[in-house]
């Protein structure tokens, strides 16, 4: 491990303590979530593959990659992603289209795209490219007015049309959640009216309410959520139910790494979006605080590294992976305690998943890269 980490430093020696503050949650993060990922995967992996480890060495290679992804994007130039923000995006939409097209159909959604030696999630890197194209919008913004329209309605587009091919052709509405409140954060931050704003909010909450609507299994599992004490806890309510049992099993200590009972098939692919239920039945009460103080902590280095940035392309970029990573772990933790119904999000850098792993791990290489462009600058503004 002290070798990786020598290894590693000459790579970050431009950062900030911000950065390397950032840098350090995330493989904190990162390596809690290969050790949950090993005991909660462990009964499913023998039930497919006759080999415990099979699903937590898949997912450590997820991780290498992951890390190989971080300090590549963490060492190019912002001018790099600047220049080639639209390039970026057309080509993640052009992935999201394929698979809307051509992907496989996985618990009702169509979200996932085989190319052949592997199969990736293109919307998780959907978020990161249209992040980095509305923040190089955005800081076009200035004192022509009809400029500033022209930029919006290349904005809302752009929006719209990611969210159309995720949440209603994708018919993955936790991703399209996920999806419309990061770009509501960057929408506030990049200046837009009050009064716009809530009109967008507004809007997105009606659409989201008529997709619940369309789909009976969504209208099942929202209805379930908003009336527990009538839903079947041995159909529709069966994940939040157990969810809940385990959280209360583990107590304030847990039961003990590795000695999960709901991971023993209790819900399907527990390693995924109900990973904090086992963290919170082996680890107890402890575990899972720890788990919540690890995202605040992220979410508070990144709003401090967006307060640092003095280039607005890079401000924008670190907004929106900012909300991205703290909402997604809040949806997900409020999924599993009961705050939202069901939506099929991971938590961020903990859950199974090799295309949302190395998806985060490169929006934190990125933002590590602004830190870096601005730390560089500083050293030249000094000379």
């Amino acid at each position: 491990m002290s070798q990786v980490v020598e290894s590693l430093r000459p790579k970050f020696r431009a950062q900030s303590r911000q950065g390397l503050l950032l840098l350090g949650l995330s493989l904190l993060t990162a390596g809690l979530g290969l050790a949950m990922v090993a005991s909660a995967s462990a009964i499913d992996s023998f039930k497919q593959t006759d080999s415990a480890a099979t699903m937590f060495l898949r997912q450590g290679a997820f991780a290498i990659v992951g890390l190989v992804v971080l300090v590549i994007a963490s060492n190019l130039p912002m001018g790099f992603y600047r220049r080639l923000s639209m390039p970026i995006l057309f080509g993640a939409l052009g992935l999201q289209v394929a698979t809307v097209l051509f992907g496989a159909d996985i618990n009702g959604n169509r979200n996932w795209l085989d190319l052949g030696f592997v199969s990736i999630q293109p919307s998780e890197f959907l978020k990161l490219a249209l992040i980095i194209a509305l923040a190089q919008l955005f800081a076009q913004l200035g004192a022509n007015e009809e400029r500033n329209r022209q930029l919006w309605t290349w904005a809302f587009l752009l929006s719209a049309a990611s969210l159309v091919l995720v949440a209603i052709m994708g018919r993955d509405l936790g991703t399209g959640v996920v999806m419309a409140v990061l770009l509501m954060g960057m929408f506030l931050f990049a200046g837009m009216r009050w009064h716009t704003w809530l009109l967008i909010a507004v809007a997105g909450i009606a659409s989201a309410a008529a997709l619940i609507m369309y789909s009976p299994s969504r209208r099942i599992r929202f209805e379930a959520w908003l009336n527990p004490e009538g839903a079947d806890p041995m159909g529709v309510r069966w994940q939040f139910e157990h969810g809940t049992w385990a959280l209360a099993s583990g107590g304030i200590f847990g039961t003990g790494l590795g000695r999960s009972k709901l991971k023993w098939s209790w819900i399907p692919e527990v390693e995924n979006d109900f990973i904090f239920a086992v963290i919170g039945e082996e680890l107890g009460l402890v575990g899972a605080g720890a788990v919540i103080l690890l995202f605040f902590a992220i979410g508070l280095v990144l709003f401090a590294i967006v307060r640092l940035q003095t280039d607005t392309f890079n401000r924008n970029v670190v907004v929106g992976v900012m909300f991205w990573i703290v909402m997604q772990a809040f949806i997900n933790i409020g999924v599993v305690l009961g705050l939202f119904p069901v939506l099929g999000v991971p938590l961020p850098l903990i859950s199974a998943g090799g295309s949302s792993l190395i998806a985060t791990m490169l929006a934190i290489g990125v933002v590590l890269a602004a830190e870096r462009d601005r730390m560089s600058h500083l050293g030249r503004r000094r000379s």
